[in-house]
């Protein structure tokens, strides 16, 4: 746990982890002996049917819950679950207080249609500020980290996000047209333009990696829920990369942004998709 004089940094130093061991069981004992043994009635619809929550999501942030919290007295967790019920615990991210954000099973249909493209979410941040994150797929067995100021790393390997081929298509994932309203699929037309291929996306936090990795150049979302975006920023800001919404500010978790917001291999690529995204 953490001392009353340590700081985030000696905390990340000596729990680091302890957080990826706790990431790995939550997936070991909530997820994954779910995963394509799904009963009826352990999947519910939230918003709608697109809107999907399963008992793997609730046990899981449980889990996540309980042992962060006991990593570090005196935090406090922001859980996709959790703020579904009380939507009012989502203001924790304003204050001062070590915030974990937890998307427990990030890509639920996907995981509730049996495919793998699914992740566990946790980001750790102070005052607004992402400090850390870890990003586990569990069904490929593949986790990358990040820590500000130390680089990002996919087991172990350090990622180097880099910059697009130069005459070649972006490959951009965008907000997937189930989860969109009118409105902002009309903000999102600007990237159906020469040049530009843009694709509907499915885990975010697996595309965030994928920005990291250098296998996709940029994102486009149209959504501010921290819960899927914290992890994956980091990821890419610690590989090198950027992240820009509509009024050249970074995006900030905290909320109150221009949307829709872009995040991609570097800088400049991050430029050209938001005015690419700019009403004209």
């Amino acid at each position: 746990m953490i001392e009353d004089t340590e700081t985030i940094d000696e905390f990340l130093d000596r729990h680091a982890t302890d957080v990826e061991e706790a990431v790995r069981k939550a997936a070991s004992a909530e997820i994954m002996p779910r995963f394509r043994r799904l009963a009826a009635h352990e999947v519910d619809q939230k918003s709608g049917p697109h809107d999907l929550v399963t008992d793997a999501d609730r046990k899981a942030e449980l889990y996540l819950t309980e042992a962060l919290g006991a990593l570090l007295p005196g935090s406090v967790v922001v859980g996709e679950e959790a703020v579904h019920a009380n939507p009012v615990s989502y203001e924790a991210l304003q204050g001062d207080t070590p915030v974990w954000i937890v998307d427990p099973v990030d890509g639920t249909r996907q995981f509730v249609h049996g495919d793998p493209g699914f992740c566990t979410l946790v980001a750790l941040a102070q005052g607004g500020v992402l400090r850390a994150s870890w990003t586990y797929a569990p069904a490929r067995d593949q986790l990358a980290t990040a820590v500000r100021g130390r680089g990002a790393f996919l087991d172990g390997e350090r990622l180097h996000a880099g910059a697009p081929e130069t005459g070649r298509d972006l490959r951009i994932a965008t907000s997937h047209p189930d989860y969109t309203t009118d409105d902002q699929k009309r903000a999102l037309l600007g990237l159906w333009t020469e040049g530009v291929a843009p694709r509907a996306c499915g885990s975010a936090g697996l595309e965030y990696l994928a920005v990291a990795r250098g296998e996709l150049d940029a994102t486009a979302f149209s959504w501010e829920a921290a819960w899927d975006h914290a992890a994956g920023l980091l990821l890419v800001e610690e590989a090198g990369g950027a992240h820009l919404t509509l009024t050249d500010e970074p995006f900030r978790i905290t909320g109150h942004n221009t949307l829709p917001f872009t995040a991609a291999r570097d800088a400049a690529t991050a430029r050209r998709v938001v005015k690419l995204l700019t009403p004209q």
